[in-house]
């Protein structure tokens, strides 16, 4: 049986249920700029491979909020939204790491030009060295999680001060197994399971991997117009 919800944490997800129609107006404005920008979808070699949405399930929100206040940051409606940037989600997956240079640059203008805000500097998830070293060629901060996890996280909104904000995510379609094979069984509840553990960690070397191969093969025989 489900743990009953505080009446404060309820109305923080009523709030957030309140306005679920903005971010999905957002994320739909997100994702649309990418699938429909003829630079990173040219035929037959798009830039962008797919793009996926999501938005965060209320019960998930709530667990988040009950997770960060259990580590002592308080939460209110006054700052629910400036707190949680990860309501709505798109994440774009390429073929191959080179790719993402392209993928950067355009979030960037979009940026510059004032069509997005940008929330915080924007983070590259990576545990591998030559990886690391190419999201710093880009500019990115780099961070390492234990879990092994990659991936660039970017938070926009469509103004400053606005109250929606849509995380963007870029990675490669080997990185998206491992991401989801990671949160089927480490989300919303980490396993305890030393063994899963293990298997995960082996599996981002696995994937590492095979990114690596598909860059060598794509610099031998780079897409052609």
């Amino acid at each position: 049986m489900a743990t009953k919800q505080p009446a404060r944490i309820r109305e923080l997800v009523d709030l957030y249920q309140d306005n679920l129609h903005l971010f999905k107006h957002f994320q739909e404005a997100v994702s649309n700029a990418m699938r429909f920008d003829p630079a990173l979808n040219a035929y037959p070699h798009p830039v962008i491979h797919s793009i996926k949405t999501r938005l965060k399930d209320p019960s998930h929100l709530a667990e988040k909020i009950s997770r960060k206040e259990s580590s002592g940051k308080k939460i209110t409606t006054s700052t629910l939204f400036s707190e949680i940037t990860d309501l709505a989600g798109v994440r774009v997956l390429h073929l191959y790491q080179a790719q993402a240079e392209q993928i950067h640059s355009f979030i960037t203008e979009r940026i510059d030009s004032r069509d997005w805000h940008l929330v915080e500097k924007p983070i590259a998830y990576s545990w591998d060295p030559d990886a690391t070293e190419f999201f710093k060629g880009l500019g990115l901060k780099v961070q390492i999680k234990p879990s092994h996890y990659t991936s660039i996280h970017y938070v926009v909104r469509p103004r400053k001060g606005a109250l929606v904000a849509c995380e963007i995510q870029v990675r490669t379609l080997f990185e998206e197994i491992w991401g989801e094979i990671d949160h089927t069984v480490n989300y919303p509840v980490p396993t305890e399971s030393p063994a899963t553990k293990e298997q995960l960690r082996v599996l981002s070397k696995l994937v590492s991997t095979g990114s690596r191969l598909a860059d060598s093969i794509f610099k031998l025989h780079p897409p052609s117009e």
